[in-house]
C-alpha cells in the first residue's frame, strides 16, 4: 500500500509538470469479497495513464472511462460494481471474488489547496500515523460526493473545502477519526447531515524503516527488495569501500560509521526494523547492545542461533540487563524458514518475517488459515446524526 501511494504522488507530480488533469479512484466500501480492500487507490491522467490499482485488472478499464467523465465535469462520482449480479458477473471473473465494490472517483482540483493528493503529500512528509476520512453518499449517488475530506495526525487536522464550506458540525467525525488513530483500526460510519453520508475512516501507517547494518554483497538484494516494497532503507557499515552509494543505489541513505556513532545519525520509531549482517562479530555485538533498549519493532541477527546466544551471554556478563520484552523483538537467525539459499532468497525470507511481525502475524501458509485471506481490520459500521 505504501509503495502504491508513493507511486501515485510521484505520478501526480509528473502529470502536473505536463499540465495534465488527473482523477483519483479509491475503493471506499466492499461488501463481500474483493481483490482489493478499502483504501486501494489508482491515479488516472487525462491521457489514460494509470498508477496504482483498484482490482485485479477487470475494473480499471471501466474506471478509466468514468474518470474521464469526472475530469470533464469536474465532479466526483461514486461507482458501484456488483460481481454478484449476472449483468456484472463478467467483472468478477478476473477478480476471483463475489462482492459489491464501491469506488469513489474524484477530480483533482489543484485550485483547492486541500485536494486529495495534497492531503496524501502532507501525510507522507510528516512520517506519522494518520487518519484519512473519505465521505460519500450511497443513498444519492448523483448528489454531492464530498470525497477525501479530512486528515487527522497527532499534530493537527486538515479539512477539505466541503467540510469548511458546508458548515458541517464535524465533532462526531473528528472524534471517530481520533478513535481510529488510537485503536489503529479502519472504520466505516454513517452520518446524517442534510443527507446521509458514509465515511471511510482509514488509518495510514508510515512506511517501515529498515536499518541494515552491514554493506556486504548479501545486503545489496535486501536493500533493493525493501525499496521495491516502498520501505525507507539505510545501510550502515564501518568500511568506506563497502558502504557506498554506487553499491547501494536503491538505498535512501548509506552511512559509514563506527558502532558508537551510528545511532546518533539515525531516526528510530515503532515502525523501525534493524538487521545485523556485518559479518563482523564485534560490530554486531556493539550494535545489539545499543539497539536492545530501544523501541524497535524488530531486530534480526544474520547467522546461526549460537552466534546470537553468545552475543546475549556476553552482554549479560558485561552487566547489561536484558528484559523479556526486549528479547521478544530479537529474531535470530533472522528470516522465515522457507529453505532460502543465496542472498536473494535470504533477503526474501528476512523481509517476509519483518512484514509478518509488523502485521502481528506468524507468517504461516494461507492454505492453513481457517478465515478470509485478509484479517478484519475494520471496526463495525455505526450510524450517528451530526
Amino acid at each position: 500500500m505504501m509503495k502504491e501511494l508513493k507511486d501515485i504522488v510521484a505520478a501526480f507530480d509528473k502529470a502536473q509538470q505536463q499540465g495534465q488533469q488527473t482523477a483519483l479512484a479509491t475503493v471506499v466500501l466492499v461488501e463481500g469479497s474483493a481483490y482489493r480492500r478499502p483504501g486501494a487507490r489508482m491515479l488516472i491522467t487525462e491521457n489514460g495513464q494509470l498508477t496504482g490499482a483498484i482490482s485485479g485488472g477487470c475494473l480499471e478499464g471501466d474506471a478509466l472511462r468514468k474518470a474521464q467523465q469526472v475530469m470533464y465535469k469536474q465532479k466526483a462520482m461514486l461507482v458501484t460494481y456488483d460481481t454478484t449480479d449476472e449483468d456484472d458477473a463478467k467483472l468478477g471473473v478476473g477478480l476471483g471474488c463475489n462482492g459489491i465494490i464501491h469506488i469513489l472517483i474524484e477530480p483533482i482540483l489543484t485550485a483547492d489547496p486541500q485536494h486529495p493528493l495534497q492531503l496524501l503529500k502532507e501525510w507522507l512528509h510528516q512520517r506519522q500515523t494518520a487518519v484519512l476520512t473519505t465521505l460519500f453518499s450511497l443513498e444519492d449517488k448523483k448528489g454531492a460526493q464530498p470525497g477525501t475530506a479530512l486528515l487527522l495526525t497527532e499534530t493537527g487536522i486538515t479539512r477539505n473545502a466541503f467540510l469548511d464550506n458546508a458548515d458541517w458540525p464535524d465533532n462526531a467525525l473528528v472524534e471517530d477519526a481520533r478513535e481510529a488513530l488510537r485503536t489503529r483500526l479502519h472504520r466505516t460510519r454513517e452520518y446524517t447531515f442534510t443527507a446521509t453520508f458514509t465515511a471511510f475512516i482509514e488509518v495510514l501507517e508510515p512506511a517501515p524503516r529498515l536499518l541494515i547494518f552491514g554493506a556486504g554483497n548479501d545486503a545489496i538484494p535486501l536493500t533493493a527488495m525493501a525499496t521495491v516494497l516502498g520501505w525507507d532503507t539505510t545501510v550502515i557499515d564501518g568500511r568506506p569501500a563497502y558502504a557506498t552509494a554506487q553499491r547501494f543505489p536503491k538505498a535512501g541513505r548509506v552511512l559509514v560509521s563506527k558502532p558508537d556513532q551510528a545511532l546518533q545519525q539515525l531516526d528510530i520509531d515503532e515502525r523501525t526494523a534493524a538487521v545485523l549482517m556485518t559479518h563482523n562479530y564485534n560490530y554486531d555485538l556493539a550494535m545489539l547492545r545499543q539497539l536492545l533498549p530501544l523501541q524497535l519493532a524488530y531486530i534480526g541477527s544474520l547467522g546461526p542461533k549460537k552466534k546470537l546466544e553468545r552475543m546475549l551471554d556476553e552482554l549479560r556478563e558485561a552487566g547489561e540487563i536484558i528484559l523479556p520484552e526486549q528479547l521478544e523483538k530479537v529474531y535470530g537467525p533472522t528470516g522465515l524458514d522457507i529453505g532460502a539459499e543465496g542472498s536473494e532468497e535470504i533477503a526474501l525470507s528476512v523481509l517476509s518475517e519483518i512484514k509478518a511481525v509488523l502485521a502481528g502475524l506468524k507468517g504461516t501458509s494461507l492454505r492453513d488459515k481457517n478465515a478470509p485471506i485478509h484479517s478484519p481490520i475494520t471496526a463495525p459500521v455505526t450510524s450517528s446524526a451530526v
